[in-house]
């Protein structure tokens, strides 16, 4: 599967997380990288934060399925990063739909986990296993 506009693993390269192929020589540039990358036997493409009229211009002209993440409803299909979907985390991107604030849910889980923790709440004989007391007096080691 191959993979063009924005590379999160060349993010440094690009100027950051900014949206790619927005200047028809960076277009063409992505254009051109999505036709070798089918030439080259590529099974999908993945165009990312991209504007959405290239998206659906590359879209039809490879005959390879595209997915988009940022890039428009034009694309074969769509993918989403996970955390960006539940609300993990405080950065939200301008292409993600935010279905849940799991990070508000998760943030107040720690913080009860903390208190009972340090406090001595936790963890109770419920969540404890227990040995038959004549295994601890075969081991010999009486406190």
């Amino acid at each position: 599967m191959g993979h063009i506009g924005l590379t999160p693993q060349s993010v440094h390269q690009l100027g950051g997380y900014r949206v790619q192929g927005k200047t028809a020589p960076e277009a063409r540039r992505l254009l051109d990288d999505a036709l070798a990358l089918e030439e080259a036997g590529a099974f999908a493409v993945v165009i990312e934060s991209t504007p959405g009229e290239l998206a659906g211009l590359i879209t039809r002209r490879l005959s390879v399925p595209t997915i988009g993440i940022g890039a428009g409803p034009q694309c074969d299909g769509q993918v989403q990063v996970l955390h960006d979907l539940l609300g993990f985390g405080s950065m939200q991107p301008r292409h993600a739909k935010q279905y849940a604030d799991l990070n508000a849910v998760v943030l107040d889980a720690l913080r009860r986990y903390a208190a009972e923790a340090a406090g001595g709440g936790f963890p109770t004989s419920e969540h404890t296993t227990s040995i038959d007391e004549s295994a601890l007096r075969e081991l010999g080691l009486e406190d």
